[in-house]
This record gives structure tokens, sequence and C-alpha cells, in this order.
């Protein structure tokens, strides 16, 4: 039995992103609180725009509507980008809840 996440996923990059404008204090497990600003979000992960101080395989918790706080995995790292791997996936009709709150203008929203 494995005892971290599995990051060699890659097809879990083709779910469906959406678009957010959503700052976090996430709790990483090395560095603590940090400040972080969610860029898009799907069932599967998100991407930040700020985490030039995060490296592959980083742990960090984040709170999001609706599901409360969800663990996540750095599976890529490019620039000051960062793309993040839920610990799960996040439930269909908790992630349409979640786009509702986080994306209230229904014409930035992808067609579902």
């Amino acid at each position: 039995m494995s005892a971290g996440a599995n990051l060699s996923v890659t097809d879990m990059r083709r779910a469906a992103r959406h678009p957010v404008d959503f700052p976090v204090i996430a709790e990483h497990f090395v560095h603590g609180d940090m400040n972080l600003h969610v860029s898009n979000l799907s069932a599967h992960g998100f991407m930040v725009d700020d985490g030039a101080n995060l490296n592959r395989g980083d742990r960090v918790i984040i709170r999001l509507p609706i599901v409360g706080r969800i663990e996540a995995y750095v599976i890529w790292t490019r620039d000051n980008r960062a793309g993040f791997q839920f610990e799960r996936i996040i439930r269909l009709d908790d992630f349409v809840a979640i786009i509702d709150t986080l994306q209230p203008n229904p014409r930035l929203r992808r067609s579902r």
C-alpha cells in the first residue's frame, strides 16, 4: 500500500477547468500558512498563479465553499504557476455548487 499521492496521473488534466478568482490561505505541511490565489478549478484539482515557492509533491490543505477543508498535492510547477491534484475527487453536485459560489457570473461559467 502506498503512503503518498499518486502524482503520475495525467489523464485527469483533461477535466473541465473553470476560471475563478479565489484567494485562499493554504496550510502547507512544511512552510505553514501560505496565501495563494486559485485561478482555475476542476473536480480533480486547481491551479494557482502565485506558487513560486511550491515544488512537485508538496501537500497543502485549503478550504473551499461547500466541501470545506480538502488536501491537495502539487503535481506540476512552471514559472509562478502550480497545479494541484485533490486527494479525493469532489462530487459533481458539490462541484457545481462550488462553481456557482465562486463564479457567480453565468457568462464566465463553462457549459455543463
